[in-house]
């Protein structure tokens, strides 16, 4: 029978314990999720800073719908204000909007060595643990793909050394998604200049929620002129919006508006999204009250999961992965926590390694310190 593939691999995803469903959310905050009339605990949003739930004031009204391409109609006055705001702020010479993060990375490497003739001599050298977009990205561009092991400067500085690539284009995620550690930037741009490579960081989860002011994994690189050669934000995560911005040079983003087929052929940003999201992005440099909140946060967790024996891994951001190993076990922990009144994602292959399967706790600066300490005595109960 045609298509009876789709009944197969359904009736493989459930026999692991790996087959996802979606659960339709009433309300939910940074703190606090509503599902079935019942209200949890919200240890799953990435709005790390509480701003989902707070009024933007605008000073005019901006149309909901861009109605076209941004290479027809749709490229309008909010949308290049945004943009021109975060090249201002991060210190690049231009910028492209894009309706999400997965669009942004995936179709920007594919859009970078569309040519095969001049694909045929470089080389993407990715993080083994990067973010889906970043390997899709690669998995459809026509340059070879090189992986290196997780944050081991020293494996990927080999992996340049015996490549004959004359294009080299390095490429990490800021914060990594799953782990919750950081790149090591800094000796990820020295690398890349030693061995005449371009830097492409992904800081959809940092952005927001580190630097002094905000400005993610890179701000403190500005200054000191090291910034890489591609930045990608994205706005659903501590920015409370949607959508993402991928920031290079003037020569890059003229590319980028020639080959990407993801930015040429899909209707641009609603201008009411770009307006809001510059007005939140305004509240999030001034908000170091909520960054240290969410600190503060952050700390309190990991001492008091200490205390209760709970491993967690290597990581000082609101991403707070504890492994399980099994999916069937995490499956379970997740479903009991739920009846607890904590609302967690039970992450499984193939988002993560397999027997590497986690609950993934997301911290927020809304969270007060009683929510936190019950959701350490929650999980002190499942899963010790």
């Amino acid at each position: 029978m045609s298509f009876e593939f789709i009944n197969t691999h359904l009736d493989e995803r459930k026999a692991q314990q790996l087959l996802r469903k979606r659960y339709v959310v009433q309300s939910a905050t940074a703190r606090t999720i509503t599902v079935k009339d019942k209200t949890y605990l919200n240890f799953a949003s990435n709005d790390y800073l509480g701003f989902g739930d707070s009024p933007v004031e605008l000073t005019s009204a901006p149309l909901l719908g861009s109605h076209s391409s941004a290479l027809v109609t749709g490229y309008q006055q909010p949308q290049q204000a945004l943009e021109q705001a975060l090249c201002c702020a991060l210190g690049y010479e231009a910028g492209m909007l894009f309706n999400s993060g997965f669009s942004a990375n995936s179709s920007v490497i594919k859009a970078l060595f569309q040519d095969k003739a001049t694909a045929q001599h470089s080389a993407i050298f990715q993080d083994k643990l990067n973010h889906a977009s970043l390997i899709d990205g690669a998995l459809h561009a026509n340059a070879a793909l090189i992986r290196f092991n997780h944050n081991d400067i020293n494996h990927l500085r080999s992996r340049l050394e015996k490549s004959k690539a004359r294009n080299k284009l390095i490429v990490s995620e800021g914060v990594f998604s799953m782990d919750g550690d950081t790149a090591p930037i800094k000796a990820l741009f020295t690398l890349a200049k030693q061995h005449n490579a371009w830097l492409m960081i992904d800081d959809a989860h940092g952005f927001g929620a580190l630097g002094k002011s905000g400005l993610g994994s890179c701000e403190a690189l500005i200054a000191a002129d090291t910034l890489p050669d591609i930045l990608v934000i994205t706005f659903g995560k501590a920015v409370a919006s949607s959508g993402a911005c991928v920031l290079g040079s003037q020569h890059f983003i003229d590319y980028m508006l020639q080959f990407n087929r993801d930015y040429t052929y899909s209707t641009a940003m609603s201008p009411f999204i770009a307006a809001y999201t510059l007005a939140r992005i305004k509240s999030i440099r001034d908000a170091n009250d909520r960054r240290a909140k969410l600190n503060a946060n952050i700390a309190l967790f990991k001492r008091l999961a200490k205390e209760q024996h709970i491993a967690l891994m290597d990581s000082n951001t609101a991403i707070q992965p504890i492994v399980l190993g099994c999916a069937e076990q995490t499956l379970k922990a997740s479903e009991q926590l739920k009846q607890q009144g904590i609302w967690l994602t039970a992450i499984r292959p193939p988002t993560v390694l397999h027997n590497t399967s986690r609950l993934r706790i997301t911290l927020s600066a809304a969270h007060s310190h009683d929510d936190i300490k019950q959701l350490v005595g929650s999980l002190q109960k499942v899963i010790s």
